[in-house]
């Protein structure tokens, strides 16, 4: 079966691969990567808070009696939160290009415009086929309207397109009012690739203690749904390749996400949870599947159920709504 499929300008033999993630921080597991057929490296994120610390370290070196970084140095997380340093992130990309036969793709995560954005430069220079940019933002002023969010993002998408020259890919949250709209002025700015969706993790509170308590609750299946709406609104609407993060555990996640539009296929949680073999499984019994159902290709199946091509757009939309919600049968208590 010819599973292969075409991601930033990579042909690839096959959509899997694993997503942004600590898989990628360790050289052993990248190789296990490899041979459990992943048909690219994407790294874990390089985050804009270690680049603006390490930038404050080196201003602080230089004037050993300022204070005026005092409190500023407070409010960034702790250099033991984070494997990899900027310098040693670059140096990792230069060890996995050097460690594998296909495409690696680096990530950087940021919420503003600013110099921690020329790393994008630096990570090419280091050997990265592509990059992924992770816009991992939460608006929690009063005073920040939503244009205001956007016009942001597809600032910071335009900056690292003048800086680079590589495929850039962009990875979205699924909390914007027109996912549609935004995600074509990312591609007017640049963007030739889209992640949908970003993962906020939720924070958890403490009762007893007062605190604030970070919880880390890996994604299952229930979470793809909102991933193949999205896929299936942008596919053949939007001049970019999409790939899917989040929710995708079994093969038929996978080939519903292929069917909606996806060009790849990004796989953290059910790799963490299953192992490396679990990226060989989903691909093996897909192509069972499409053998089975005399699909020729992968490429056949892809998009066809998106909303240009199903057989019933509507149910992707709200005329669904009122169906879904008669269709419950409930408790005979109600």
């Amino acid at each position: 079966m010819d599973l292969s499929t075409r991601y930033l300008g990579f042909e690839l033999p096959h959509p899997f691969m694993n997503g942004a993630s600590p898989l990628a921080e360790n050289l052993d597991r990248v190789r296990r990567l490899e041979d459990a057929g992943s048909a690219a490296i994407v790294m874990n994120s390089l985050f804009e808070e270690q680049i603006a610390r390490e930038s404050l370290a080196i201003s602080r070196s230089m004037d050993a009696h300022g204070e005026s970084f005092a409190e500023a140095m407070s409010y960034f997380p702790s250099p033991d939160q984070f494997v990899l340093g900027p310098e040693e992130y670059l140096e990792q990309i230069r060890r996995i290009k050097a460690a594998v036969r296909i495409p690696v793709i680096a990530s950087l995560n940021g919420t503003t415009v600013g110099g921690w954005l020329s790393y994008a430069r630096q990570i090419q220079q280091a050997g990265a086929d592509a990059l992924e940019l992770n816009i991992y933002y939460i608006p929690t002023d009063p005073e920040e309207t939503g244009d205001a969010v956007v016009a942001r993002t597809v600032e910071m998408v335009a900056e690292v397109r003048k800086a680079v020259t590589i495929p850039l890919a962009v990875k979205l949250s699924p909390y914007y009012t027109s996912i549609a709209n935004v995600a074509k002025r990312l591609v007017q700015a640049g963007a030739r690739g889209l992640v949908l969706f970003n993962r906020f993790y939720q924070p958890d509170i403490d009762v007893e203690e007062l605190e604030v308590v970070q919880t880390l609750n890996l994604s299952d299946s229930h979470a793809l749904p909102p991933r193949l709406r999205a896929l299936a609104m942008l596919s053949g609407r939007i001049q970019a390749d999409l790939a899917v993060t989040g929710g995708v555990h079994t093969p038929m996640d996978g080939l519903k996400a292929v069917m909606c539009g996806a060009n790849a296929v990004q796989m953290v949680a059910a790799l963490l949870i299953h192992g490396t073999a679990q990226l060989t499984h989903v691909r093996n019994e897909v192509a069972r599947w499409l053998e089975e159902h005399e699909y020729e290709s992968l490429r056949q199946a892809q998009g066809s159920m998106s909303l240009n091509n199903c057989p019933d757009p509507s149910a992707f939309e709200r005329a669904n709504y009122m169906h879904i919600l008669r269709s419950w049968e409930g408790s005979a208590h109600l």
